[in-house]
C-alpha cells in the first residue's frame, strides 16, 4: 500500500528441511543458555537485557529482528532499540514521537482515519507496508487504521526493524516493523507517578507500580506490574480541538518454578483524540489568519477503545530448548463522525467542505503462536533453530453512511460550523472473517567464532470471507504469502560487525481483513531487498555506530487514487535505494550526542494511469508522503550538578501529496528543548518547549487533481512542565 490517507477506511525459501532433525540427533549445548525469555521475564535485581537509556543498545538482545534472541551485532539487519525511558526523558509523550524522533529514518504521516498510527520508512508509506507490534503481537490491520499503543508511560522499549521483514511476522512489513515492548512485572519492588501541565490546557497524570507478591510466603513466584497514563487538553486548534486519552496496563507473572513462567496481561486504550483533519491551503499556503482554525462542525465526535488480552507461557525443560506459546485476544472499537475534506475555492473566497462521513469499526482478534528454539550443534557446527506456528481468526463489521453526499461552505474566518446532518448516518454496510494460519523457522549456524549464516522462511495463508449487509452478497478468496531471508555476519572483533543480507517480503492488497470484491483479483505485492552494513562500539562504549546501505524493489502495488480513495490502482512496481547512519557519542565528561541520518532515492519504476481519457506515466516520480531525507540528532549537557538540558533537531524532507509531484509539502526543521532538575534523589522537575521556533509543517495531506487542497498542521510551540517522583 503506497498511499494510506485517512479516506482510504473503505476498505525460494532458505534450505531449512532436516534441520530440527540434526539438531535432536546433535543437542551437545554449543552456546550460553538462556533458560527464560528475559526479555518478557525479568527476575531479582537488575535485568542484563534491558535497553539503556542511552546509546544504540547493540549488546541489547531483541525479539524483532529475530525471534532468537540475538543482538544487534548478531543480526544481519537494520535495528533501532529505543528504550523508553529515553522517550519520557526527552519529553515524547506518544508512540508516534518516539519512533520518529529516535528512530533512523522514520516518519509520521499520521491522521484521524488511520489512527494516528501510520508511518513511512524505506520509501513505503502506510500500515500496510510498514507493521506494528504489541509485545510481539500482531493486530491485523481494518481499513487502514493502527489505534493502539499510542503512551510511552508503559513503554520498556520500542524496537524499530527496517526493511523487509516478512520472514519473522508474515505480509504487511517490507518497509519494516515497529514493535512496541511494555513494562514487565519485576520481583524488584518499584513505584513511581508523574504529573504535567502544560500550555493549551495540557494535563497529564501517570503511576507506574510494580513488586512481588507474597514474597515472604511464596518467594519468587508470583510478581505484577501496573502502568496508569491519562492526558487532556483543551487543544491548539479552536473548535473541537480537545483531546484526552486513558492507557492502562496491567500484568501478572507466576513463575512456579526457574524453567517456567506463566504471564498473563491486559491493555486498555481509549482515546477521544482531536477532531482536526486539516486546514484549507489559500493560493499554497497557510495564511497566519487561519492557522488554528477547524472547519469540522461542532458536534463531530472520534472514539477508539482497544483491549489486548494476552497469556504467555516460557518453558525450557532443558538448557537446549525454550518453548513459548502467546494465546491473545484483541478488540477494537471506532467510530467517526466528522466532515473531513476542506479546500478553498477561490472563486468564492470561501471554504469547501465535504466528505460527511460517520464510520464505526467493530473488530476482534483471536489467536495463538507457538516457538520452539532448539541449541545445538549441526555438521558439527555450534547451530540455534527456532520454528514455530501462528493462527487466529478475525471478524471485522464496517457500518458506515458511504451512501451519504453532501458539501456545505463556510468563510475562512468568522463562520458557525455547523452540525451534522442526522439524515446522512451510518448503516450495517459489510462484516468479514478472516482465517490465518502461517509456520516459520529460523536458523543461525556458526561457521567459526567470527562468522555466522542466519535463514528464515515464514509462509502465511489466510483466507477471507466479506458480506456485504446491503445486498447480501459475498465472495471468498484465499492468498499465500511467502517471505525468506539470508544473511552473513562477521564479527571482526566482539564490539563489531560486518552483515550482508537478501530478503523476500509480501504486502497485503489494502487491509487484506477489509479487502473488497473489485480489489480481489489483483496480485500481492512483492518485494526484495539487498543490504550490506557495519556496526560497532569503540572507546570502551564511548562511541555506538551503524552504518547501511540497500535497495528494494517492490512489484504489483497497490494504491489509493488521490481525490478517489474508493478506487485503488495496481500501480506497477517501485524501488528505493539509500544509505544510513546511527551514531551515540560521549564526546566529553557531561556531554552526549546521539543522531541518526537517513538519505533515499525512492521512485515509481512503473506506474501508468489514465487520466481523462489519456494514459499518463508517473515513472521516475517521487512516491506520495515519501521523504528522501530525515535527520535527528540530540544533544545532552549535564550543565551543572543536578541540571540537564537536552536539545533535539529533527529535519524532514519535502514530499509530495500527488502522484505526479505537483503538490508539494514542504521540507521543516523541528527544535525541542528539555532542562531537568534533579531535585532530590527521588524526585525530578522537568521544563520541556516543544517546537521551539513554532514552525508551520504538515505531518500529512491531500490533493485533488495534482493541487493541494489541505495541510494536517503538527504541534505549534507549547510549553510543559513535568514533575516526576519514585518510591
Amino acid at each position: 500500500m503506497l498511499l494510506s490517507i485517512h479516506r482510504a477506511r473503505s476498505g525460494g525459501p532458505a534450505p531449512l528441511c532436516g534441520v530440527l532433525l540434526a539438531l535432536l540427533a546433535s543437542p551437545t549445548a554449543a552456546q550460553e543458555a538462556v533458560t527464560l525469555d528475559e526479555l518478557s521475564v525479568a527476575g531479582a535485581g537488575g535485568d542484563p537485557n534491558r535497553a539503556a537509556p542511552t546509546g544504540l543498545n547493540l549488546r541489547t538482545p531483541d525479539r524483532t529482528a529475530s525471534r532468537l534472541g540475538l543482538t544487534p551485532l548478531e543480526t544481519p539487519a537494520s535495528l533501532d532499540i529505543v528504550s523508553g525511558e529515553t522517550a519520557r526523558l526527552r519529553g515524547q509523550d506518544t508512540i508516534a514521537e518516539a519512533v520518529t524522533q529516535d528512530a533512523t529514518g522514520i516518519t509520521t504521516i499520521a491522521a484521524p482515519g488511520n489512527g494516528n498510527g501510520a508511518f513511512t520508512s524505506r520509501g513505503f508509506a502506510g500500515p500496510n507496508s510498514i507493521q506494528q507490534l504489541y509485545d510481539g503481537t500482531r493486530f491485523y490491520v481494518g481499513a487502514n487504521t493502527v489505534t493502539f499503543p499510542f503512551d510511552t508511560w508503559n513503554v520498556e522499549r520500542i524496537e524499530v526493524l527496517r526493511g523487509p521483514s516478512s520472514v519473522l511476522y508474515g505480509d504487511g512489513a517490507i518497509g519494516g516493523v515497529i514493535n512496541v515492548v511494555p513494562k514487565k512485572p519485576v520481583f524488584v519492588p518499584i513505584n513511581a507517578a508523574r504529573a504535567v501541565v502544560g500550555t493549551d490546557g495540557v494535563a497529564r497524570l501517570a503511576f507506574d507500580s510494580g513488586g512481588g507478591i507474597g514474597q515472604a510466603e511464596f518467594g519468587d513466584t508470583f510478581a505484577y506490574r501496573l502502568n496508569v497514563s491519562g492526558n487532556r487538553a483543551d487543544g491548539w486548534i479552536r473548535p473541537e480541538g480537545d483531546f484526552r486519552n486513558l492507557a492502562v496496563s496491567a500484568a501478572l507473572l507466576f513463575r512456579p518454578s526457574a524453567d517456567l513462567a506463566f504471564t498473563l496481561s491486559h491493555d486498555l486504550g481509549y482515546q477521544e483524540p482531536a477532531r482536526y483533519w486539516g486546514t484549507p491551503l489559500v493560493e499554497g499556503r497557510i495564511p497566519d489568519l487561519i492557522r488554528f482554525n477547524n472547519y469540522n462542525v461542532r458536534d463531530a465526535k472520534i472514539t477508539w477503545a482497544d483491549n489486548w488480552t494476552q497469556l504467555k507461557t516460557e518453558w525450557s525443560p532443558s538448557a537446549d530448548i525454550t518453548i513459548r506459546n502467546t494465546a491473545y485476544r484483541l478488540t477494537s472499537r471506532r467510530h467517526w463522525l466528522d466532515v473531513e475534506q476542506y479546500s478553498y475555492n477561490r472563486g468564492t473566497g470561501l471554504v469547501d467542505r465535504g466528505d460527511y462521513l460517520e464510520i464505526y469499526h467493530s473488530q476482534e482478534q483471536v489467536g495463538d503462536r507457538l516457538d520452539a528454539t532448539f541449541r545445538g550443534s549441526l555438521f558439527g557446527l555450534p547451530n540455534q533453530f527456532v520454528a514455530g506456528f501462528d493462527v487466529n481468526h478475525i471478524d471485522f463489521r464496517h457500518t458506515n453512511n458511504f451512501y451519504f453526499d453532501q458539501t456545505t461552505s463556510v468563510p475562512l474566518v468568522g463562520y458557525d460550523p455547523g452540525l451534522f446532518p442526522q439524515n446522512g448516518r451510518a448503516r450495517p454496510a459489510y462484516a468479514t472473517q478472516t482465517s490465518q494460519a502461517s509456520v516459520f523457522a529460523e536458523d543461525r549456524l556458526i561457521l567459526s567464532d567470527k562468522l555466522s549464516f542466519l535463514t528464515g522462511v515464514r509462509l502465511d495463508v489466510p483466507t477471507l470471507n466479506r458480506e456485504d449487509l446491503q445486498t447480501g452478497s459475498r465472495f471468498e478468496k484465499t492468498y499465500r504469502a511467502l517471505g525468506y531471508r539470508f544473511g552473513l555476519v562477521y564479527n571482526p572483533t566482539p564490539d563489531s560487525a560486518l552483515y550482508a543480507q537478501y530478503s523476500f517480503a509480501t504486502d497485503p492488497v489494502n487491509s487484506l481483513i477489509t479487502l473488497n470484491q473489485s480489489l480481489a483479483g489483483f496480485k500481492l505485492a512483492t518485494g526484495d531487498q539487498v543490504e550490506i552494513g557495519a556496526k560497532g562500539l569503540a572507546f570502551d562504549g564511548a562511541v555506538e555506530w551503524t552504518i547501511a546501505g540497500y535497495r528494494i524493489v517492490k512489484d504489483n502495488l497497490i494504491s489509493a487514487i488521490p481525490g478517489q480513495p474508493t478506487l485503488s490502482t495496481q500501480v506497477g512496481s517501485q524501488s528505493s535505494q539509500g544509505f544510513e547512519l546511527a551514531l551515540g557519542w560521549r564526546f566529553a565528561p557531561g556531554w552526549r550526542l546521539d543522531g541518526n541520518l537517513a538519505l533515499l532515492h525512492a521512485q515509481y519504476d512503473r506506474f501508468d494511469q489514465t487520466v481523462n481519457g489519456a494514459t499518463v506515466s508517473y515513472a521516475g516520480n517521487q512516491p506520495i508522503d515519501v521523504p528522501e531525507r530525515v535527520a535527528n540528532l540530540w544533544l545532552t549537557w549535564d550543565v551543572y550538578r543536578d541540571w540537564t538540558a537536552r536539545v533535539g533537531l529533527q529535519n524532514v524532507g519535502q514530499v509530495y501529496s500527488d502522484f505526479g509531484n505537483t503538490a508539494r509539502r514542504p521540507a521543516y526543521n523541528l527544535v525541542n528543548v528539555v532542562l531537568d532538575h534533579q531535585v532530590t534523589a527521588e524526585s525530578r522537575l522537568s521544563v520541556r518547549v516543544y517546537n521551539l521556533f513554532d514552525k508551520v509543517y504538515a505531518i500529512s495531506g491531500n490533493a485533488v487533481n495534482g493541487v493541494g487542497t489541505n495541510w494536517l498542521l503538527g504541534r505549534p510551540r507549547s510549553v510543559e512542565v513535568a514533575y516526576t517522583v519514585t518510591w
